[in-house]
């Protein structure tokens, strides 16, 4: 039975220019996934990224931990890049709502600034999740809602439907991905898109099995666990479970 392991990415750097790049404590957070995973003795037939770079960072830490080597000796040549798993384009989704966050020291200056800040922003962003999950302003968006839900679930199809049979599949990709994929799976509605979304741990992983076809029914994919970060729960640190 296939089981295909979605791991979010570690901490990325929020309210930097540059967004696509681990922390340094996403890149401990990575580590830490993969010494979980040696002490379980996990075996990955088969390691598939996006295309961010945040995505393939999170991937080469926690691969070379497991593995016990460097990150410049990974054999990476079979792993897969699909940038059909890379995050919808979280800034535009902000920044067509409120224009003036489309400047991420504007949304710095927000939240050292604003009382509850954090909490606002959340507030915030998830109106505009909302704005662009409503479909009538499609027009202003680079990619919509349906179209970002659509290319995941393809991709997660292209997977399952690989030739080469696979038991333990990784996945390293964005939360947003992961909160589509579990509503494919799931069924459940748009409006619990963003709460799911929000509650995403950086190097959290959620795990679908392949359940084989029976009694004439098709395989099927079924939710084993969901954002299990376990991996950070047991340092007993609470700074380390991010949500960025």
């Amino acid at each position: 039975m296939a089981q295909i392991y979605l791991v979010r990415h570690g901490q990325a750097s929020f309210g930097n220019q540059n967004y696509d790049q681990l922390s340094e404590l996403g890149v401990e957070q990575a580590q830490h996934l993969g010494r979980w995973w040696a002490a379980r003795d996990l075996i990955v037939s088969r390691v598939v990224t996006g295309k961010l770079q945040r995505h393939v960072q999170t991937a080469r830490a926690a691969i070379a931990t497991l593995q016990g080597v460097e990150e410049d000796k990974l054999n990476v040549a079979d792993w897969q890049c699909d940038p059909d798993f890379n995050e919808y384009n979280h800034h535009e989704v902000l920044a067509r709502h409120v224009p003036v966050f489309d400047d991420p020291a504007e949304v710095k200056r927000f939240l050292l600034t604003t009382p509850n800040g954090k909490q606002a922003f959340q507030a915030i962003f998830a109106q505009a999740i909302t704005r662009w999950m409503s479909g009538q302003f499609d027009h202003e968006y680079s990619e919509t809602w349906q179209a970002f839900r659509q290319r995941c679930v393809a991709a997660l199809e292209r997977q399952i439907q690989h030739p080469e049979a696979a038991k333990n599949i990784v996945i390293f990709t964005s939360g947003g991905t992961i909160s589509a994929l579990c509503q494919h799976v799931l069924g459940f509605p748009d409006a619990k898109f963003s709460e799911l979304n929000w509650s995403l741990v950086n190097s959290a992983v959620t795990r679908f099995h392949l359940q084989p076809p029976a009694d004439g029914k098709s395989a099927r994919l079924a939710l084993a666990y969901l954002n299990n970060f376990s991996h950070l729960e047991q340092l007993n640190l609470p700074k380390h479970i991010t949500y960025v």
